[in-house]
């Protein structure tokens, strides 16, 4: 157990831990469903052993946030977990969160909603995408454009030669 967490904190992008106490079995089935659909794992383990798998990682900053009832949510996206997180915060009051870690950097609860507000790996490559096609869809509009530009230009002659 001690191993597979500290993997977790290892190859994570983003870990963001929260209190859980209260909610639902089936609140926490929605939390583990709205995490898959993104991505993102959520594990609950005894605060204990998260703290021995924490030494000697980067995200070691974290240990003072496992107390009480902690839930720990993750992803290789440096976004994802903190979007799932903070989406699923603002429908549940039970659900608070502590902060977090990205890499070596310690976040506290206002990081974790501003690192969920930075757009996701799949946007920004979206994003990337769309600004290296819009040159090439305006290159093939210039390109074309003198040839409708003639072709009306001739018809306007054509018309007139034919009054």
């Amino acid at each position: 157990m001690v191993e597979e967490l500290g993997q977790i904190f290892e190859s994570s992008g983003v870990v963001v831990v929260a209190h859980y106490e209260g909610l639902t079995v089936a609140e926490m089935q929605d939390l583990r469903g709205r995490a898959r659909a993104n991505q993102t794992s959520v594990r609950v383990a005894k605060n204990r052993l998260a703290k021995i798998a924490l030494e000697g990682k980067p995200c070691a900053s974290i240990a003072d946030f496992l107390t009480g009832m902690t839930v720990l949510t993750f992803s290789e996206d440096p976004v994802a977990a903190a979007k799932v997180a903070e989406d699923f915060a603002k429908g549940n009051q039970k659900f608070q969160i502590l902060g977090g870690a990205m890499g070596p950097n310690a976040l506290d609860r206002a990081g974790v909603e501003s690192v969920s507000k930075m757009p996701s790996r799949e946007e920004l490559i979206a994003s990337i995408v769309g600004c290296i096609g819009a040159p090439a869809s305006n290159i093939a509009g210039a390109i074309g454009a003198p040839a409708s530009n003639i072709a009306s230009i001739l018809s306007t002659i054509e018309d007139k030669a034919a009054a």
